[in-house]
């Protein structure tokens, strides 16, 4: 059923998405081929750059390499690294704002310096560079209106919060803790380590519970954008967008569960959600202030 892989498109490309991420890289293959290939060009960058902060050690000086880089090509030198290379054009070609990547680099530098966050305010920057911009790069790579680029951010933010959730045991691993600590101490949670929340169950669920609620405010609020996308971009974007959906169910019934396994869909779960997505919306999404939001209850029940 997935469309094969595009003879033209660069292995390194391809092979670098794949294996960032199984819901955006199964979810991205139903774009058109246009559409795909540049969505591939832009979550290859992406990945690199984040891979090279997540390394263990930090490959610090390859991040800086990598920045540099793409900064000299965006000068209009070609660096023979078809990630950055084919990026740029991209960028050129759709018109990006250049803040756009200096802001998602910059959030990766965070990454080598900074291990955590007391506020939801002191984390919205980091959320903004890491998560926000990548719904502005998707925009113009669809061509969308500017009235949708205010909900492609707060999907990306959505989705970037379920991460940080489903990821809890992965980013302590690396010295992180991405949720807000001031919010962890308000649960009566001295962190989020597992024996801490084996130990506080009923204070762990409560937490993960209300940060649940706050990736729910933020996936609704994206949800309203729909109505600026075609059926055919919207089926990939809204299959990815459910199944980070599933992710929180399972989180949400099971919140330890993020210690013992990364939690993610299968992929004849995003073959099938894709079907039914596809026989489900019509030419148009219809307006969301005509179907029911997300609830807490509801992902709890498997909306």
């Amino acid at each position: 059923m997935f469309p094969k892989e595009d003879p033209k498109m660069e292995k390194k490309i391809y092979n670098t998405f794949k294996r960032g991420s199984r819901t955006y890289f199964y979810s991205t293959l139903f774009f058109p081929p246009s559409i795909r290939e540049d969505v591939f060009k832009l979550y290859s960058f992406v990945r690199v750059a984040d891979d090279l902060v997540d390394q263990v050690p930090q490959n610090e000086d390859g991040f800086y390499s990598f920045r540099d880089m793409y900064r000299s090509a965006l000068k209009g030198d070609l660096t023979g690294d078809v990630v950055i290379d084919s990026f740029v054009e991209l960028s050129k070609r759709k018109r990006f704002e250049p803040q756009w990547a200096e802001s998602f680099l910059n959030s990766m530098e965070m990454d080598l310096h900074k291990n955590e966050y007391a506020t939801l305010k002191e984390l919205k920057p980091y959320l903004y560079g890491s998560a926000e911009v990548i719904g502005l790069f998707m925009s113009r790579i669809m061509d969308l209106p500017t009235a949708a680029y205010k909900y492609a951010m707060s999907l990306g933010r959505a989705m970037q919060y379920i991460n940080f959730i489903r990821d809890i045991n992965e980013d302590l691993k690396l010295g992180r803790t991405y949720l807000p600590t001031e919010e962890i101490k308000d649960f009566s949670l001295n962190s989020l380590e597992r024996n801490e929340a084996t130990l506080k169950a009923n204070e762990f669920q409560r937490f993960i519970s209300f940060q649940i609620e706050r990736y729910i405010k933020w996936q609704n609020e994206a949800e309203e954008g729909f109505v600026y996308m075609p059926k055919k971009y919207l089926l990939p974007i809204k299959t990815a967008s459910d199944m980070y959906a599933f992710t929180a169910k399972v989180i949400t019934s099971t919140p330890l569960i993020v210690y013992s396994k990364k939690v993610k869909p299968s992929i004849p779960r995003i073959i099938i959600h894709f079907a039914w997505n596809r026989l489900s919306i019509k030419d148009r999404y219809v307006s969301s202030t005509h179907l029911p939001p997300i609830t807490l209850a509801g992902i709890s029940q498997g909306v």
